[in-house]
């Protein structure tokens, strides 16, 4: 036979069973759309959280008050404890290392936000003039908080852009009077809508001076101090000096702990890539068990087809083109299961795209490409078994049985 005749041969023999068929093509379907699907998830969260990173900011060091125990970075270590405060003291000795470009330290808290005869809670961040440029924050309305000394902060705040429309129905909210807990202070400017990053939406933030901040919370220490390197290639000198610095400042002690935004990108990275990994293994199972499914059918095929198979080898056929027509019939299957499953896989992502516009959930090319020969693979992997057994029937037997 043929080449082009086998592949007639396999393709009648599919669809004179179609129930059987569909079934057999919606198995494999299904397992290589989990796998797209569930790998989409895992490298749209990597994605998004590298993404999130990014925008805090570049050539970035964090200074967190604390030690971790390990010295480095990593998710479950990011909330230390300190013998001694970080203060705004500390962050301003940071402007004077010459690799160092600009500093903002931040105090954060919860408070009550009272204007306009409303009233809500909102998370409050203390800080100063240089955190809207280490963020690269844009003004809807008005200015950012304004240069002045550390210490002695005007009573001035500025709103996001969520609570100039729940408080302020969305007009002019600069030169207006707001109550933080018991102090009273003037809206100086309206940022411009970011949205969520990091679990925190920008929008329903109020920026105030830092010592104003430390003074409606009652506390000395700093949440953590932001501090832009000159160039990223000065980011791991900047770490040294920053921690050298701060070292000398706390009477030889080093409580602080200081990481990189590359080195928190990198951790969360290497983690996420091995979650889209792992997902996508707990997926692949499912292709082990369509292609059991394949290799039953196909053993069904036989018996069903005995008295076929001895016909052809009566009138020449050899055993190796029995075998090729077998095997391609489970090809066949697989492929279209294969097919059929990467455009199911496409439309899921597609709908969480639709339903997490802020979430980039698209497969891996390594992931794709690793489902459908993985779902070929699989196919012939289990379609060799039928196919030996139906190229090992002996004619006279087969047609006896007929």
């Amino acid at each position: 036979m043929r080449t082009a005749d086998v592949l007639r041969f396999a393709r009648d023999a599919a669809a004179g069973y179609p129930l059987r068929t569909a079934l057999s093509v919606l198995a494999m379907a299904i397992g290589v759309a989990a796998v797209v699907v569930l790998t989409s998830l895992g490298d749209g969260a990597r994605r998004y959280v590298v993404e999130q990173f990014s925008a805090l900011g570049s050539n970035l060091v964090i200074v967190l008050p604390g030690r971790s125990a390990t010295g480095g970075f990593s998710p479950a270590n990011a909330v230390t404890t300190t013998p001694r405060d970080l203060t705004v003291d500390d962050a301003a000795a940071l402007i004077r290392l010459p690799a160092v470009r600009r500093v903002a330290p931040v105090v954060a808290g919860n408070s009550e936000i009272n204007a306009n005869g409303r009233l809500r809670e909102t998370v409050v961040a203390g800080t100063v003039a240089s955190y809207r440029d280490i963020r690269s924050f844009k003004m809807a309305q008005g200015t950012f908080l304004p240069e002045a000394d550390w210490n002695r902060g005007a009573l001035v705040a500025v709103i996001g852009a969520k609570i100039q429309e729940e408080i302020f129905a969305g007009r002019p909210a600069v030169g207006e009077l707001i109550r933080l807990g018991d102090r009273r202070l003037r809206i100086v400017g309206v940022l411009k809508s970011v949205g969520q990053g990091l679990g925190m939406n920008t929008d329903e933030l109020v920026f105030v001076p830092v010592s104003v901040a430390q003074s409606l919370f009652n506390t000395h220490t700093l949440f953590r101090v932001l501090v832009e390197a000159r160039s990223r290639d000065d980011l791991e000198a900047v770490k040294r000096e920053v921690t050298a610095l701060l070292k000398a400042r706390h009477g030889g002690e080093e409580d602080v702990t200081v990481i990189t935004q590359d080195a928190v990108l990198a951790t969360f990275d290497k983690l996420l890539r091995a979650l889209t990994a792992a997902v996508a293994g707990i997926a692949a199972i499912s292709l082990a068990v369509a292609g059991i499914l394949v290799m039953n059918v196909m053993l069904v095929a036989v018996t069903q087809r005995t008295a076929e198979i001895g016909l052809l080898k009566a009138l020449g056929a050899r055993g190796a083109t029995i075998r090729d027509a077998f095997l391609a019939e489970a090809a066949m299957i697989s492929l279209a299961g294969a097919l059929t499953g990467y455009g199911l896989g496409l439309f899921g992502a597609f709908v969480l795209r639709q339903m997490y516009p802020v979430f980039p959930a698209y497969p891996p090319d390594w992931a794709v490409i690793a489902a459908l020969a993985t779902a070929l693979g699989t196919g012939l992997l289990f379609g060799i078994m039928p196919a030996r057994r139906a190229a090992r029937l002996d004619p006279v037997q087969a047609l006896m049985k007929h």
